[in-house]
Formats: structure tokens, C-alpha cells, sequence
């Protein structure tokens, strides 16, 4: 059985940061692509930011330069560097863990 347990939300003024950890159970852990989505009330969860085993990354064109995501398989944890955080960043944020594993979710609230 796989868990992922996410944490590091919270709230932050506008132009900070914070960073999300995703700490994962199983072993498949290394061989799987990670990732993390947002979701806000009333809409589709959608990708931030995804890295392959390989550490291969891709982001949404919305945190480009902002945000930054890595891995570090030895510890089985996939972190997500938020900087520049804006109020449109405001999300409950998901770690997944390729295919079908999905964390309970972290709340980042970005003020002004």
C-alpha cells in the first residue's frame, strides 16, 4: 500500500514562499513519476508541476521561474518550492504519485 502525506501550506502574504513536502510510503517511490497539482473550489484540479524518476521536470506556464519541484528518492520525498507566491496561487495543493496515488492535500492561502 502506498501513502503520501503532504505538508508545508499555510498562509503567506503575497511575494513570499513556502515549500510543500510529499513523503511517500512504498516502495515504487523511485521508479514512479511525482507531481503536484492545485485545486480551487468549483474547478478541474490542474498540474503545477510534475519530475520523472529520471528528475526530468515540466511546470504550468502560471509558476514558471517561480516555482520550483525535486525529489529526493533516498528519503522518499518529493518537496515543491513556491517563491513569488501570488493571491492567484491560493489552492489546496495534491502530491501524486504515478498513476493512482494522490495525497490528502495541503491549503496555501496567499494574501495581499
Amino acid at each position: 500500500q502506498v501513502e503520501l502525506v503532504e505538508s508545508g501550506g499555510g498562509l503567506v502574504q503575497a511575494g513570499g514562499s513556502l515549500r510543500l513536502s510529499c513523503a511517500a510510503s512504498g516502495s515504487i517511490f523511485s521508479i514512479n513519476a511525482m507531481g503536484w497539482y492545485r485545486q480551487v473550489p468549483e474547478k478541474p484540479r490542474e498540474l503545477v508541476a510534475m519530475i520523472t524518476s529520471g528528475g526530468t521536470t515540466n511546470y504550468a506556464d502560471s509558476v514558471k521561474g517561480r516555482f520550483t519541484i525535486s525529489r529526493d528518492n533516498g528519503k522518499n520525498t518529493v518537496y515543491l518550492q513556491m517563491n513569488s507566491l501570488k493571491p492567484g496561487d491560493t489552492a489546496r495543493y495534491y502530491c501524486r504519485l504515478w498513476t493512482s496515488f494522490w495525497g490528502q492535500g495541503t491549503q496555501v492561502t496567499v494574501s495581499l
